[in-house]
This record gives structure tokens, sequence and C-alpha cells, in this order.
């Protein structure tokens, strides 16, 4: 028994299979036990560690310093990095979307591309209003807009609905301030700048086969009508009003509703902000004054906090809303908010206790040994605990705790990190299914069967998946 005991706590295979039997734990934990992904990641990260021969006091401390414990630092560490970036992000979607702002995108882009051009301007509104917006939050404000386009249009719920979800499904895998990215962010030591730009140049490609090849191509084929208990009745251009069916999910603007040019200003401050200070650190000297102007008001908190207080006044106070007003909207956006922070937290713990007892050292050797790429383990890895599980965080923020060890010493630059963290991202998003909480949401509220969403939804995922996986791979073969 003391030999087998060492042979897991020493060796390589030994490591492997603690890990492989610890990650064979957490899923089924998630998945037949249905514990919630928080508790079972916490669970799991503790129990490993203590099969792993661990000191307690380095897994939890002692009573009297806890401080340095794995279990504080796995925590702290990350949430220390995002929970601010989340939080404001949250409350600046909120904002958005009280404003009206997506039925002025929508009402402008229909204009624009036209009624043949609608399915793509449904896809660009997911892709621009997906930024500052979660996946599903998306969805509940967007979904009645794709009824009014496809009552138009006389055709298919499906092509109407598919281009919009690849466009907010690229955007909450790959761009912050969308929790998986920000968290890859901390848990690979990237800066988000660079996760901004290697979000697009992955994520576009594979949003435009997802998205619209693949949407026009199903649409066409599989016949969804819009759901008779919604009738959805289109922005009137006076005040903005859009009824969505009385569950819950009306939004009512008593208020003319803002610019397309505001809307579009408002979401792009944060990118500029970002991406302003990650251009100056690669252009300008250190000691630059213009350099530590940048650097502030491009640090992502800093960044948000700006947009946010922008959008409460031009979408807010100067439209005749109170300070209560937009502090109700605030608390109310950000109550989902602490379990996605919580699992986020638990994720970066179970992997600061696989960096910890030597399993990532060891993964890196068989991966050399075998000749596996890290970008390619780094893919497989997360497509693995997404199909299993179904959740893209759990796989994003474990997979990024499990390869963060195998990058540390490699000396990539940020940009290779960048597509190291952007296939984990793609791999999350894969092959959506029964297990997928999402799955069930747009089932839902585009009139599908489960055969039908398996068709459509799933597929388009896992195109949106390999395509901007092809495309990281292929820029890491040739930039690093």
């Amino acid at each position: 028994m003391g030999a087998t005991v060492d042979w897991l706590r020493t060796s390589t295979p030994g490591l492997l299979v603690l890990c492989g039997l610890a990650i064979a734990v957490l899923l089924i934990a998630i998945i037949k036990v249905k514990l919630e992904p928080f508790v079972a990641l916490l669970l799991t990260g503790l129990v490993l560690a203590l099969a792993a021969g661990l000191p307690v006091a380095e897994i939890v401390g002692t009573p009297l310093k806890a401080g340095e414990s794995l279990l504080e630092t796995g925590f702290g560490g990350i949430l220390g990095h995002i929970a601010v970036i989340i939080g404001l992000g949250t409350v600046l979607g909120a904002i958005l979307e009280r404003s009206g702002g997506a039925d002025v995108l929508t009402d402008k882009l229909l204009r624009v591309f036209g009624e043949k051009g609608a399915p793509v301007a449904m896809g660009l509104l997911g892709l621009i209003f997906g930024i500052p917006v979660f996946f599903d939050i998306g969805i509940f404000v967007l979904a009645p807009l794709i009824y009014v386009a496809a009552k138009r249009g006389g055709r298919s719920l499906v092509l109407y609905a598919m281009p919009m979800l690849a466009g907010l499904s690229m955007t909450h895998a790959f761009l912050p301030p969308h929790p998986g990215p920000v968290a890859l962010g901390g848990l690979l030591g990237v800066s988000l700048g660079w996760l901004i730009i290697m979000g697009f140049v992955c994520g576009i490609p594979g949003f435009i086969a997802a998205g619209i090849v693949w949407g026009s191509y199903i649409g066409k084929r599989v016949h969804v009508d819009v759901p008779k208990e919604f009738v959805p009745l289109e922005p009137n251009g006076t005040n903005g009003t859009t009824e969505v069916d009385g569950s819950g999910g009306t939004t009512v603007l008593t208020k003319t509703p803002p610019s397309v040019a505001l809307i579009g200003a408002i979401i792009a401050i944060p990118l500029v902000l970002i991406l302003g200070a990650t251009f100056g650190y690669q252009l300008l000297d250190e000691d630059s004054a213009v350099l530590q102007v940048l650097t502030f008001f491009g640090t992502p908190a800093v960044a948000l906090l700006i947009t946010v207080l922008v959008a409460f006044y031009v979408l807010g106070i100067r439209r005749g809303s109170t300070v209560q007003e937009l502090s109700t909207i605030t608390a109310e956006s950000l109550k989902p908010v602490g379990m996605v922070l919580l699992v986020v937290g638990a994720g970066a713990f179970f992997g600061k206790v696989i960096s910890a007892t030597g399993i990532g050292t060891a993964l890196a050797d068989t991966m050399s040994a075998a000749g596996l790429p890290v970008i390619v383990l780094a893919y497989l890895i997360s497509c693995g605990l997404r199909i299993a599980q179904g959740s893209a965080t759990v796989a994003i923020v474990t997979t990024g705790g499990i390869v963060a060890p195998l990058v540390a010493d490699q000396g990539y630059s940020q940009m290779a990190i960048a597509l190291i963290a952007m296939a984990i991202a793609a791999g999350s998003i894969i092959l959506s299914h029964v297990n997928d909480g999402g799955f069930w949401i747009i089932a839902k509220y585009f009139n599908m069967t489960v055969k039908q969403t398996l068709q459509t939804w799933t597929v388009l995922e896992t195109i949106l998946s390999v395509v901007s996986f092809a495309v990281a791979a292929l820029l890491f073969s040739i930039f690093v």
C-alpha cells in the first residue's frame, strides 16, 4: 500500500493517474451527483491536495496564519484580478440594456442590410451587443428582436437566431470582460489587451463560419416558427418600447432611445483604453509620462469604471434618470455575479493544487516526450471538460489551472500565451448539448425541439470552436 501511495505522489505516471482520478471525481460530482460546481471544485481540490501528500499547513494554513495557504492564494489571487472587472462589466451591460441600445442597433442594422441581409445584421447585433453583456442576458434581451426580424422576413426563426447566437457566443468565450477570458488572463499571466486582440483575430473567422455560413445553410433547412405565446411589437420609433412575453422579460423604455453612434462609442471606450495601454507598453519607454497615463487609464478596472460612469451620465442622468434608479439597476444586475466568482475562485484553487503537487511538471514532461504542442493539449483538455460537464466557465478555469504550470517557465511571449488562452476558450464551447444550461435556454427561447437544437446550435458551437482553434494553432505555429 505504501509503495502504491509513493508511486502516485512521486512518479510521473502516478501523478498523471492522480490528476486523472481527481478530474474524474470532479466530473462525477457535477454530472451524476448534481453537486454545485463551486462546491465540487473546492471539495475535489482539497481531496487531491491531501491525496498528493501536501502538508496541511500548505493547503489551508494554520490557525494563526492562513494568508499564504493554497486555499487563500488560490481564491484571492484570481478574484483580486477579476472581481472588479466582471462586476463593472455586468453593470455596464445592464445600463446599455435598459437604455434601449439593443433596439436602436437592431433597427439601424436592419435598415443598412435590408431584408435579405437581415441574418447578417442579427449576427453583427449579437457580436456588438455581446461585448458588454453576458451570454444568457444577451439572449433574453435580443430574442424579441429576432422574433421581429423573423416576422418581417417570413422565414425560419433559425435563420435569424443562429448568427445572433454565434455573435454572443464568440464574445462570451473570447473577449473580456466576460468571466472566462478574464480568468485566463489571471491564470496564465497575460494582459487583457492581448486577449482582446487575439480574441478578435481568432474569434471572427469562427463567427463567420459558424454564424453566417452555417447559420444561412441550416436556417434554410430547419424551419421553426416564432412562438405563438410571443407577440413581438417592433420598436415604434418614439419611445423605443419592445413588448416581449409577460413573464418578466419585458423591457419598457419611456424615453427617446439613444443613438447608434452613442451606444457604439460607449462600447468602444474600454476597448480603446485597454488597447492603448497594451500598445503603449510595446512602443514607449517605461519611464515615459505618457505611458504612465495610458497604463493608469488602460488598467481594465479603471477603463470599465470610466465607461460605467460615462454610461450613467449620458444614458441615465442626462436623460432624466435619478441616481436611485441607476443604483437599483446596478444592484439587480450584480445578483447573478456571486456564483460566477465563486466558481472561478474554486477553479483557480483546484489549479493551484495541481501546480503544487507537481502534476503540471509531469504533464509537461509527458507532453514533451509525446511531441504534443501545449496549445493542442490545452484545447483537448478544455474540450473534454466542456463535453463532460457542460459549463464553459468550469472548463476554462480548470484547464487554465492545469495548463498554467506548463507555460510559466517556457519564456512564451504575451502573444503566444494569449493564443494558448484562445485555444482553451475555443475548447470550452465545443459540442454544447443537454448538460449545458445554455442549450435549454436556446431551445426554449427559439421554439426548437431537442433534435432541432442539436442540429443547429450544437453544430454551430462545434464549428465556432474548431475554426477559432485552427486560427489560434496556425498563428502559434507561425510566430512561436
